[in-house]
């Protein structure tokens, strides 16, 4: 081996796990992996979060509308969906090291950018510039994870790299309350800076990916460009609804959409493999499962910030401290259900988080002004809980029914259908500000509108859910290793 590049990029005589290392070497990358998964999960979800208890600052600051504001968390969830897929399949040809280790510089960049600008319409540019550097690391975090992590200590591995998500979820509205109370939203992304350039290090000097990566095929530029127009038009026309010009985004986004997957079963060396949806049953309905799950949830954290800082008078530290109640029984049980989804079939463990997950939505239809706020944290609560069910058991059976091969873009594709279902969320979110709150700033004039956005908003929402435990049931088993294509 001598002389040659292993995907990482660096040589061969670099220190590498091998069968032939010590076991101690073995457990040392691993653990090395695990912190460097757990560091990007962690950071990713803490600024989403952050950000969205910092909103009512951020609109104050900039003097900007409902809408307007909703487009900073918007425009880093819609370039993130856009182009998570090309640059998993960019990772599997390339070296999945490099695209990560692209994507946290870019994404420790954009923070500096984020945390340093003077206007929205900047604020938003940048936060889309850091959706494009995240999308490069998480369509490579979890591919770089589950091939260290080959067999034994799978579950465990995935359920302390959920939970650190949901620790990101759990500190960003807390932490990000704080921040914004005490300082300014702005040492939000600068403690964004810190932790993204941790993981560069880290990753840097201690990480090197061995993968059966697709290294001889050619990149599928003109695939690439279709999707990622076809996800920019659907995505973006979702959120201009109920104007005329949603209607016309989205059907340009379904041509587009046909026309790719058209291109596509006809390429050699395709940017999104077909057969991965059209062969694997437990893949595509997994996949299916977490976008309509994703859809469901993420909008509802950024209309409770909302909700608590104008209809309940808090201030941002006090919504924050509120809303921990979520992601705290995200980050407590997630691991413990990680390692049960190592025995337990994730249909069954993933519809069950599911089925809480709606339960605590329908609790949250009759939201008012005069709401406690013990039922909401137990609510909350519950929905957390119903979502720890769900997320490891789901990312396990959608990594474990593809080959190793496969990693970087199933990751790609898994890691959209978390940021695209993000983006409906928010979409419909928006969508229901805009037909009841319009184009104008919250204030105490339109608070009633504005509950009943929220009311109809979770309505929704509990139905998707509803419709996605049928997705959910119907993936089969995936333990077997027959189902791998």
């Amino acid at each position: 081996m001598s002389g040659k590049y292993i995907d990482s990029g660096m040589p061969a005589s670099a220190p590498l796990p091998t069968a032939a290392g010590s076991d101690s070497g073995e457990i040392s990358y691993r653990r090395s992996v695990l912190i460097m998964a757990m560091s990007t999960a962690f950071i990713n979800p803490f600024v989403g979060s952050a950000v969205n208890v910092a909103l009512p600052a951020i609109a104050k600051v900039f003097a900007a509308d409902a809408v307007m504001i909703s487009w900073v968390a918007m425009s880093y969830l819609l370039a993130s969906a856009a182009f998570m897929v090309p640059f998993g399949r960019l990772a599997d040809i390339c070296g999945r090291k490099k695209i990560y280790l692209t994507g946290i510089f870019l994404f420790t960049l954009s923070s500096v950018f984020c945390a340093s600008c003077d206007s929205i319409g900047s604020l938003i540019f940048f936060r889309t510039f850091q959706g494009v550097s995240s999308a490069m690391i998480f369509s490579t975090s979890m591919a770089i994870l589950m091939s260290a992590y080959p067999d034994a200590g799978r579950g465990k591995a995935l359920g302390l790299t959920v939970a650190s998500t949901y620790t990101g979820l759990s500190a960003g509205p807390f932490i990000g309350g704080l921040i914004t109370q005490y300082s300014s939203w702005r040492g939000i992304f600068w403690f964004s800076f810190a932790v993204s350039l941790y993981a560069a290090f880290l990753t840097y000097y201690k990480v090197n990916v061995r993968s059966e990566s697709a290294c001889n095929e050619k990149f599928d530029y003109a695939g690439s460009v279709v999707y990622i127009s076809a996800m920019l038009f659907t995505l973006y026309g979702f959120t201009r609804f109920p104007g005329t010009e949603g209607y016309y985004l989205i059907g340009a986004g379904i041509i587009l959409a046909l026309f790719f997957l058209r291109v596509e079963s006809l390429a050699a060396a395709p940017v999104l493999n077909v057969n991965l949806f059209t062969g694997n049953r437990a893949f595509m309905l997994s996949n299916i499962a977490a976008l309509i799950h994703y859809s469901a949830t993420f909008g509802l954290t950024f209309l409770l910030s909302l909700y608590l800082q104008y209809n309940k008078a808090m201030t941002p530290r006090e919504a924050g401290a509120v809303l921990i109640a979520q992601p705290l029984m995200m980050a407590v049980f997630s691991p413990i259900v990680g390692r049960l989804s190592e025995k337990i079939e994730p249909a069954f463990l993933a519809s069950a988080g599911m089925g809480l997950t709606g339960l605590g939505l329908f609790f949250f239809v009759p939201i008012s002004a005069g709401t406690s706020i013990l039922m909401i944290v137990l609510n909350l609560a519950m929905i957390g809980f119903g979502f720890a069910l769900f997320s490891s058991p789901n990312i396990n059976a959608v990594m474990s029914s593809v080959q190793n091969r496969h990693y970087g873009i199933a990751s790609g594709i898994l890691s959209t259908m978390r940021t695209a279902g993000q983006a409906f969320s928010m979409g419909i979110s928006s969508m229901m500000i805009a037909v009841y709150v319009g184009k104008n700033r919250i204030t105490p004039q339109n608070f009633d509108s504005f509950l009943s956005c929220v009311r109809v908003t979770f309505s929704i929402f509990a139905v998707l859910c509803v419709i996605g435990i049928f997705c959910s049931l119907a993936r089969g088993k995936v333990h077997t290793p027959d189902k791998k294509p």
